[in-house]
C-alpha cells in the first residue's frame, strides 16, 4: 500500500512508526509525507498553484533531505491513499478550510484518480498548552469536540472516502488516564502518542487486527500494560467505524 500525506508535523507524527508496524506483520507500506511545519490548507493550495519546491519529502518516517513540489510527488507513484488535513491551530474553524480543501481534493483526484482521498483528523492540545485558551477552549475535550465536528463536515464536503480519527484516539486514551500524549503541548509524544496514532492508521488502512502486532521499537518507553490499552482503544474505534 502506498500512502501520501499532504500535511505538516502532525502527519509526520502519525506516520512515524507506520512502516515499521506494518513490516512487523510482513505487510508492505510506503508512507510518504509532504512536510512544511504548521502548514495550512491555504498554503498547500498556493503551493499547488505555484508548484514551488516548497516541501521536505519524508519517506517511511525519515527525512530524505529532498525539496519537492506537490506535482513531483503526486505524479511519481500510483498512490492508494492521499490524506488531507488542516493546520492544527485552524482545525476547529471550518471557514479556514474552504475553498482550499475542495480545490486540493479535486486536484488530487485529477492526478491520481484511483487513490482514496482521506481526511486526517488532528487532535486537541494538552490542557497546559497556552494556545488552548487562545483558541477559547476551556479543556482539551472541548477543543476535540469542535475539531471532530469540523473534520466530519470537511469529509462530507469533499466526499472523502473516510476519516482517520487520530484525534478521537488520543481523546479516548486521555479518558483512560494517559497523561503523556503530547511532547510539547501540541505534537504527539514520541512514545505513546506517535505509536497509538500509527497503530490506528495501520489498523484502518490495512484492515488489520493489531492485537498480535509485536512492534516495540519506541523512541520513548511504553509499558506492556500501556500497549495493551492502546490496542484495545484502537480496536474499539475500528469496531465503531
Amino acid at each position: 500500500m502506498k500512502i501520501l500525506s499532504i500535511g505538516n508535523s502532525f502527519s509526520i507524527d502519525a506516520q512515524n512508526y507506520l512502516h515499521a508496524i506494518a513490516h512487523q506483520d510482513k505487510e508492505e507500506i510506503s508512507a510518504a509525507n509532504l512536510y512544511i511545519g504548521d502548514c495550512t490548507l491555504e498554503i498547500h493550495y498556493r503551493n499547488m498553484l505555484s508548484q514551488r519546491d516548497a516541501y521536505e519529502y519524508w519517506f517511511n518516517g525519515h527525512n530524505t533531505l529532498l525539496k519537492v513540489s506537490l506535482d513531483d510527488v503526486l505524479l511519481s507513484s500510483n498512490w492508494d491513499v492521499v490524506t488531507l488535513q488542516q493546520g492544527s491551530l485552524r482545525s476547529p474553524d471550518y471557514e479556514t478550510y474552504q475553498p482550499y480543501l475542495g480545490a486540493l481534493a479535486e486536484y488530487v483526484r485529477k492526478c491520481v484518480p484511483k487513490a482514496k482521498i482521506v481526511i486526517h483528523q488532528t487532535w486537541a492540545y494538552d490542557k497546559e498548552a497556552p494556545a488552548l485558551s487562545k483558541l477559547n477552549f476551556a479543556t482539551p475535550k472541548e477543543m476535540f469536540t469542535k475539531v471532530e465536528a469540523t473534520y466530519a463536515n470537511a469529509a462530507k464536503d469533499i466526499n472523502a472516502d473516510f476519516i482517520l480519527p487520530s484525534g478521537k484516539l488520543l481523546d479516548m486514551l486521555a479518558g483512560t488516564g494517559f497523561e503523556k500524549l503530547h511532547r510539547d503541548g501540541y505534537h504527539a509524544s514520541y512514545g505513546v502518542g506517535r505509536y497509538a496514532i500509527a497503530l490506528l492508521w495501520y489498523a484502518i488502512l490495512c484492515k488489520k487486527d493489531v492485537t498480535s502486532n509485536t512492534f516495540n521499537d519506541f523512541d520513548e518507553e511504553i509499558t506492556p500494560e500501556q500497549v495493551i490499552t492502546i490496542k484495545n482503544c484502537v480496536k474499539k474505534i475500528c469496531e465503531s467505524l
